[in-house]
Parts: C-alpha cells; sequence; structure tokens
C-alpha cells in the first residue's frame, strides 16, 4: 500500500482527487486558495470596505420602495445566521428564507427561533412534503451516487430564487465565503448543483417515478431568466468583512445561538452523511477540506487540525448509534441494506442523464455575450 503524502502547509492528502505537490510539499488546493485570498478584492482591507459600502448602497438605493431589500437563506448554522446578524447591523431589511426538508435538529429550529425573533427579522419557511422528499434520497441511495445533498442545495437555491421573485427582490445574501470555504471540494466530492436533469432521471429510474410536485425544482432557462432578464443578483457579502468563524460564535451566543460540532450540522441527515456515509461508502472526509480552508485563512494552526483529524468523525459511539437509528428509521431501510448500500460501489452522477454540460455551454455563451 502506498503511503498517504500530506500536504506541509494545509492538510489535504494523496487520497485527494487530482491533488499534485511542488517541491516544497504544497498541495496545489491551498496554494490556489491562497493565491486567490491575496488578490486584493479578498486582501486589501480598505478595498473591502469600499466594496462593502457600495454594495450596500446599491441595495438600499435600489430597493428603498420594497417591504424587504435582500432574500438571507438561513439554516440554522454558523454562516447563514452570523451573516443574518450583520446584515441587520449594517442597516438591510432581509427577509429570512429558511426550506425545511424535515431533517432539521432541534438547535437548529432553536437557533433560528432566536434569531428571527432577537433580531426583528420576518421568516419565511418552505416545508417539502416528507414522503416526497423521502423517495427522492432514497432514489439517490440506490443510483449509488455521492452527492445525495445536492436534492437539499438543488431546493435550496430554487426556494430562495423564487420567493425573491415573489417580493420582487433583486438580491439574494449568500453565506458562500472564502474565509470558512474557499477552497472547492475536489472533482468527484460533490455534483452540480443545477443539474434537475439528473434528479428527474434518478428518480425515474431508481424512485418512485411520480411527478415533482412540492420539491422546489430550478432549471437552466428559468436560471438564466432568473440571472439575466430579472436581475436577481447573489451577493456573497461575509467576502467583505473580517470574518473569523471564532468571532462569529462569540458574537451569536450573546443571543443565545449555540454552535455545533462541525460545519453544516445543523441538519441531523448531513450530519450523518458527512460523519459516516461520506467516509465509509466513498472514502471521503470533508473536514480535510475545512480545517485546510482555516488553515489558509489563519484561524487555526495545522498542529490543531492534525490533531482534530485524528478524531473519529463521530466524537462517539453512543452518538453514531442514535443518528444512525434515526435516518435508517425516518428513510424506511433497516440495517442490512444499508450495510448493502455501503458495501455497493460508488457510481459517477454523469454516468446518468446530466445537462451539466449543456450548462457550461450555454453559460460560456452568455458570458461572451
Amino acid at each position: 500500500m502506498t503511503d498517504i503524502i500530506i500536504c506541509k502547509r494545509c492538510i489535504m492528502d494523496s487520497t485527494v482527487p487530482n491533488i499534485s505537490f511542488n517541491k516544497y510539499g504544497m498541495c496545489n488546493y491551498c496554494t490556489n486558495y491562497l493565491n486567490r485570498l491575496s488578490e486584493i478584492k479578498y486582501n486589501d482591507k480598505n478595498n473591502r470596505e469600499f466594496l462593502l459600502k457600495k454594495t450596500l448602497n446599491k441595495i438600499k438605493i435600489k430597493e428603498r420602495k420594497k417591504q424587504y431589500d435582500c432574500i438571507v437563506g438561513i439554516s440554522g448554522g454558523l454562516d447563514s445566521s452570523y451573516l443574518l446578524y450583520i446584515i441587520k447591523k449594517l442597516g438591510l431589511r432581509p427577509l429570512a428564507v429558511h426550506l425545511d426538508n424535515g431533517w432539521n435538529s432541534e438547535l437548529a429550529v432553536s437557533n433560528i427561533e432566536k434569531l428571527v425573533k432577537k433580531l426583528d427579522v420576518d421568516l419565511y419557511t418552505y416545508v417539502i412534503d416528507w414522503e416526497e422528499f423521502k423517495n427522492l434520497q432514497i432514489a439517490f441511495f440506490k443510483a449509488n451516487v455521492i452527492d445525495i445533498e445536492m436534492l437539499t442545495d438543488h431546493a435550496i437555491i430554487a426556494t430562495l430564487y423564487k420567493v425573491a421573485l415573489q417580493n420582487k427582490v433583486n438580491f439574494i445574501i449568500a453565506g458562500t465565503n472564502i474565509a470558512s470555504e474557499g477552497i472547492p471540494l475536489p472533482q468527484g466530492w460533490n455534483h452540480f448543483k443545477f443539474d434537475l436533469t439528473n434528479i428527474k432521471y434518478i428518480n425515474k429510474k431508481f424512485g418512485s417515478g411520480n411527478k415533482i410536485r412540492s420539491f422546489p425544482t430550478i432549471n437552466l432557462i428559468q436560471y438564466f431568466k432568473y440571472r439575466y432578464i430579472n436581475r436577481i443578483e447573489w451577493v456573497s457579502l461575509l467576502d467583505y468583512i473580517d470574518y473569523v468563524k471564532d468571532n462569529a460564535i462569540k458574537e451569536l451566543s450573546s443571543m443565545d445561538w449555540r454552535p455545533y460540532d462541525k460545519k453544516h450540522y445543523e441538519s441531523v441527515f448531513t450530519r450523518f452523511y458527512q460523519g459516516y456515509i461520506l467516509p465509509h461508502k466513498f472514502n471521503v472526509d470533508k473536514r480535510k477540506l475545512h480545517y485546510s480552508t482555516l488553515i489558509c485563512s489563519s484561524q487555526i494552526s495545522r498542529k490543531e487540525a492534525l490533531r482534530l483529524m485524528k478524531k473519529q468523525t463521530y466524537d462517539d459511539e453512543s452518538a453514531l448509534k442514535i443518528d444512525k437509528d434515526f435516518v435508517l428509521k425516518k428513510l424506511g431501510i433497516n440495517e442490512k441494506q444499508f450495510e448493502e448500500y455501503i458495501k455497493t460501489p460508488p457510481i459517477p452522477h454523469n454516468k446518468y442523464l446530466s445537462n451539466k454540460k449543456i450548462y457550461k455551454i450555454v453559460r460560456g455563451m452568455i458570458k461572451l455575450i
């Protein structure tokens, strides 16, 4: 067995797809990330302050006559919670939007309730029919594709655009940020989130085959209409401030918001998916990516990241058993079926019908125009 090589600067290693190392033992992932981080729009404080002021003025002026001047998706997790806190602090009038797919943890529900109440923000929650969403997830299990979370991500994007259009709001402010998630996911660790063709095909082949009804969808024509005709913009506002994870947690704690063990653990399914399914079926440990980003943005040390990686993805067996039992029971999968699923070799998304290539071609043509 070949020894695993670990990057000398971050903790990405030779098991990661398309990784390469320079003569100093530093990988292309952290090198590319640091090159991005050094760009003036991220690195120069004065420039970030200028971009923040310019963006705020643009939103406030354009949306001044509307009830809300921006749409903000909120999951109860750190990034979206802190974003909501910051934009209220900056004087914006957001409508918070939450997608309920049936997997919210009690802590996430509590955190959302506390935030919107204390910040005096209106909250719109879209609830997906549980049986429909369950059937879609089971279809993705049967297809043996890696990105089961693509379903939730797709639905969130679709919901945010539709709510923005309904309220005639031109700005969706997202919690995406370079400070905590700037290193992109390696190829094969996820799939193209707009791929409605892939979702429908997998549902038809492995699921109920019923027409999708309550599950929010967005096709390519709708996306380009929202983006280029309705002029709905996505704004990564956290990139314009000094976003430090520990500081954000401290500020939110003053409103009784409570943190999670790891990134994206506000969802019970996400916790089990990242903590068990990804490592055991797909040999993917997203902690490498999350910790490497924090190392490169000087939020934790490499030594601390390596120490954290020695821990199991689940801190204790009892927590794993509770989540596993809960997820399997909720999905209607028995232990034997699940173990067979874990042992079955993964199948790439592009082995099924997909619109990813079409999207890239059309987007490239629009950029040229």
